[in-house]
């Protein structure tokens, strides 16, 4: 048989295709005019890819102390302004200014080789490319063992992460092993992560420490793996060091590195990183308000952080999340002219480091908090929502189960609810409302893959984002807005009775926690 192995889609036709995808709602379930407005708009003019597209191509990746962030804010002020909706910025911090270069990491002995990696977040830059032998940490089994090991690396590119004998994931090695062979090989893979916790427990450091003590000890730079499971993903989160290199190594080409240093080959590799160390910048939040008409103190919160991880674009972690709300916000302000309650988009900044956007918003906004009807917050991936939660308040039952009657049966029917439910700790920002005794609703999406794939990986890019199921979540959330805002009632905030722990002493109810305001002493 012939196979194709190119085949070039023409664009107008992938155009096409995307404008027939529609939200299907039956022609006989009787919506509220505005909900069905709704619904409409998102099946005949949806903007979310050209949300998308601005945002994840146009400016890419979105790290706190960046000057991408930055654009991201003052791109997303700009969007809402330009739907007639009042926005600003609020700066809640400051954070260490950095941004990423390019990187270059190649073998140069025994042979040469160009190597998959991406430098770490606020790593330092080399200035000029290193070039030094790689190698592994010592098979030691106490601190005393492995300080005394500690000189040897200087002027050496120590590899600190745990060596990965099989880089298949589970699931492929559960399709094609025998069952003997699937138990033998996850019983190893087991055992060696164990052990590698061990080793690191009985050196006397951890992933802080560790990569101080080696710059401390003068070593040229340091690489790692943070291998996600997943064939291809590796995770990116920040440096620990402040005067050498650190950067993430795809596992193919690190496992080949560490194999040769084991061996005794003495590979060598260059580092070159061209990162930039800027002036302390302001750290935002996004906030947009549509005023309302009855209620103008009363708030109905549409939340996402705008912040991402920077080792690809940030699309599942959290675009889609913000392309969500800012959709839904446009939609609103052109649908819903007579909102009762005062509608806020809040796009919330470093996320990432402990909810500090959102929890600053909390702590800098007491009178608008106080007024929280409900905050509806989406973070977790592409898929559409199919978890609610009543966030541990008792009558959550009550206006939860009222606003999602006025969604279509066609998007609510995919959601299952627990009421009253535990409430959220952390996670994402819809804990910061919930500490403080507000309805911080969570839409919690169907999976896609994220906790595996996207979620801080390398692999975090548009092309991972399902635009049908956002303009799902698109329509559950312009109509919950609308349904929270025309609600009679103002929700009840009473909180449930708290379970046990296996102590046998009361779980207590997450307590509001101040934002990190700055980068100091951030590790």
């Amino acid at each position: 048989m012939r196979i194709n192995r190119f085949f070039a889609v023409p664009a107008v036709m992938l155009a096409a295709q995307f404008s027939w995808a529609q939200i299907k709602v039956d022609p006989k379930e009787k919506l509220n005019p505005i909900v069905k407005s709704f619904v409409d708009e998102v099946n005949n003019n949806s903007q979310l890819e050209n949300l998308a597209s601005e945002l994840l191509d146009g400016i890419g990746p979105r790290l706190v102390g960046t000057p991408e962030m930055l654009a991201a804010n003052e791109w997303s002020v700009n969007k809402l302004r330009s739907w007639g909706v009042d926005a600003n910025l609020q700066q809640f911090g400051t954070w260490k200014g950095w941004q990423r270069g390019t990187t270059h990491v190649d073998m140069t002995y025994p042979r040469i080789k160009s190597l998959s990696a991406t430098q770490l977040a606020w790593s330092p830059a080399t200035k000029k490319a290193i070039e030094a032998e790689v190698i592994i940490l010592p098979k030691v089994s106490s601190k005393a063992e492995f300080d005394q090991w500690l000189p040897s690396v200087k002027g050496k590119i120590v590899l600190m992460a745990q060596y990965q004998k099989i880089g298949r994931s589970d699931e492929q090695i559960k399709e094609f092993a025998t069952p003997e062979l699937y138990e033998k090989l996850k019983a190893e893979k087991d055992q060696a992560a164990k052990d590698f916790a061990a080793y690191i427990k009985n050196i006397g450091y951890d992933n802080n420490s560790l990569p101080e003590a080696l710059e401390k000890a003068g070593a040229a730079g340091i690489a790692i793996s943070n291998w996600t499971g997943i064939m291809g993903a590796n995770r990116i989160f920040g440096a620990k060091t402040t005067k050498i290199p650190m950067v993430d190594i795809d596992l193919e080409d690190y496992g080949m590195l560490y194999r040769m240093a084991e061996k005794g080959t003495r590979p060598k590799i260059k580092i070159d990183t061209q990162s930039k160390i800027l002036p302390e910048a302001k750290s935002f939040n996004t906030i947009g308000m549509i005023k309302g008409k009855e209620k103008p103190d009363e708030y109905v919160i549409l939340s996402a952080h705008l912040d991402s991880w920077d080792g690809a674009q940030g699309a599942t972690d959290n675009g889609t999340g913000t392309i969500t709300m800012l959709e839904a916000m446009r939609i609103l302000k052109k649908y819903y002219p007579d909102n009762k309650r005062t509608i806020i988009i809040g796009l919330w900044g470093s996320e990432e480091q402990g909810l500090n956007g959102s929890r600053g918003f909390v702590a800098d906004n007491p009178q608008i908090i106080k007024g929280v009807q409900a905050a509806f917050n989406q973070d977790n991936g592409t898929g559409r929502v199919v978890n609610i939660s009543g966030q541990g308040f008792v009558k959550a039952y009550d206006y939860v189960g009222r606003w999602l009657d006025g969604v279509p049966k066609a998007v609510r029917s995919h959601i299952k609810t627990d009421f009253p439910g535990m409430p959220g700790g952390g996670g994402s920002d819809h804990a910061s409302f919930v500490a403080a005794g507000v309805p911080g609703i969570s839409l919690g999406s169907l999976n896609w893959g994220y906790f595996g794939y996207t979620w801080h990986t390398t692999k975090d890019t548009y092309d991972k984002i399902v635009f049908d199921e956002v303009k799902n979540n698109v329509i559950l959330t312009a109509a919950l807005a609308y349904m929270a805002s025309e609600d009679p009632e103002f929700s009840n905030r009473e909180k449930r009775v708290m379970p046990q722990d296996e102590k046998g002493e009361a779980v207590k109810w997450p307590e509001v926690k101040e934002p990190r305001r700055s980068s100091k002493d951030y590790k």
